[in-house]
């Protein structure tokens, strides 16, 4: 390029810079229009001349430099922006980095159904309409003991389609400790209202007794309620009602017994060395008439809300108005029918599901890919240490709230004695992080940065490597 000086004699590179044409002509941009596309390559190169003409740059820049800015550009408007990241927090079944991961039958169910017309609502032995609900009730039926079932986008909506379809306009008793709030101001109470429930407190906090139920009852009381609080424990001296005892107060006052287990485990974990959680099966085995669950946390699978009991409650459910604008979608239904077929099928669920497989992760098997990580971080930018330690990790999700998974993270420290120095350069390594093409997301703790590598897949742990000694240098900065 000819540079070409300015009234004032000083040389203006930016009127040197090429037109939007004759840039499209290098080769660079002539493969990445094959791959992308005339229109967004296009696109991006005026963006990149518009934004390069508006820089104080001190220097005029080639057109290699003006390519690479432009691919640079070019790869961050066509990425996806629900982007896969690094899950190094220590929470396994993440809600802000979408929950449980999918085993590979489901993710190509999806696929399969995505690609090809499918029978969701075709009844093809008669050849008139069908019932979505059809895919997976009886597999449901047959993993919970339950008469029916039905499926709506998640178990809030859940409860709120059975709370409105068995208890609008009446009273739905339930215990002053399980009146929950979790994540996305989801309150039992107020989501007792939207479904048009006069909501009836009995007990105490932290104790609730049969008595309190049958003195509750009364003409306008509609159902029970009982909530598993799967975010939070009581302890101490406490007392509840489970699930058979609550059943036959309803069953003497004719009336129906919903139970939210919010995480909805299929399998008895404890069997796998984690803490014990009830299935829906034992709560419909209890007398439970509707048990409501997610399909996307402890289940493994992907976002649903599952609702099995007695099939003349689930009928009444499928009826209600909202059921149509909560239904799932034949990409989700495939996916769910993937996933409940390893619990029915599998030997070993906990080895083909890789939520139950990261849950059961043993230590050692995490220390062993710290250490191959840890070997393949090079040249570390001094006054940066890099090292294992043990930590725990915890379920996540609202799941078992108390306990924790012995794991192993690989801790990144800063070496200086002044404490406003660390925290600086740590923030700064944290934001060097999630600016990389896979973003690495881990906790600030004890004034270091922890990455608890619970999460991490051994045909990952090169990548993870490489580009934490790329953060660690872009963070780069005097101590």
């Amino acid at each position: 390029m000819t540079d070409i000086a300015s009234p004032q004699g000083a040389t203006d590179w930016r009127r040197t810079l090429p037109a939007v044409d004759r840039l499209l002509q290098h080769p660079v941009l002539r493969e990445l229009e094959s791959r992308h596309g005339r229109r967004v390559v296009t696109r991006m190169a005026r963006d990149t001349l518009d934004a390069l003409r508006a820089a104080p740059l001190d220097a005029p820049l080639d057109e290699t430099s003006i390519v690479d800015a432009l691919r640079e550009r070019l790869d961050a408007f066509v990425s996806p922006n629900a982007r896969a990241v690094f899950n190094l927090t220590g929470t396994v079944i993440h809600t802000n980095l979408g929950r449980a991961l999918l085993s590979e039958p489901a993710i190509d169910a999806m696929a399969r159904v995505a690609r090809d017309p499918v029978a969701l609502e075709y009844d093809l032995e008669t050849g008139g309409r069908g019932d979505r609900d059809d895919l997976i009730e009886a597999l449901l039926c047959e993993l919970t003991g339950a008469e029916a079932a039905t499926v709506v986008n998640n178990n809030a909506a859940a409860v709120v389609l059975t709370l409105g379809a068995l208890g609008a306009g009446r009273e739905a008793i339930v215990s002053r400790g399980e009146l929950i709030e979790i994540g996305g101001a989801f309150r039992m109470p107020d989501i007792m209202a939207a479904a048009g429930c006069r909501l009836r407190e009995v007990g105490t906090t932290n104790r609730t007794h049969p008595r309190d139920y049958r003195e509750a009852i009364g003409d306008d009381t509609g159902l029970l309620v009982k909530v598993h609080t799967s975010n939070y424990a009581v302890e101490g001296f406490t007392t509840a009602v489970d699930e058979a005892e609550l059943a036959r107060i309803a069953r003497e006052a004719e009336l129906p017994l919903v139970v939210d287990l919010g995480s909805g485990a299929l399998v008895d974990l404890s069997t796998f060395g984690l803490p014990y959680e009830t299935q829906p099966g034992e709560a419909i085995a209890a007398g439970a008439d509707v048990v409501t669950f997610s399909g996307d946390k402890l289940l493994g699978g992907p976002q649903a809300g599952i609702i099995v009991g007695k099939r003349a409650f689930i009928e009444r459910i499928k009826r209600h108005p909202l059921k149509r604008a909560l239904r799932l979608d034949k990409l989700v239904l495939a996916a769910l029918e993937a996933t409940l077929k390893h619990y029915r099928d599998d030997d070993r669920p906990e080895q083909t599901l890789p939520t139950l497989r990261l849950l059961t992760r043993e230590a050692c098997d995490i220390q062993a890919a710290g250490e191959r990580v840890l070997a393949g971080i090079t040249a570390l930018p001094a006054g940066r240490t890099a090292q294992l330690a043990p930590c725990m990790s915890q379920l996540g999700s609202g799941s078992l709230p108390v306990d924790r998974l012995p794991s192993v993270a690989l801790v990144l420290d800063v070496d200086s004695p002044r404490r406003e120095v660390r925290e600086r350069a740590l923030r700064e390594l944290e934001r060097a992080f999630r600016a990389l093409p896979r973003p690495i997301i881990g906790r600030i703790k004890e004034g270091a940065l922890w990455l608890d590598l619970r999460c991490l897949r051994q045909s990952d742990e090169a990548l993870l490597a490489t580009q934490i000694t790329r953060a660690l240098h872009a963070a780069e900065a005097p101590l």
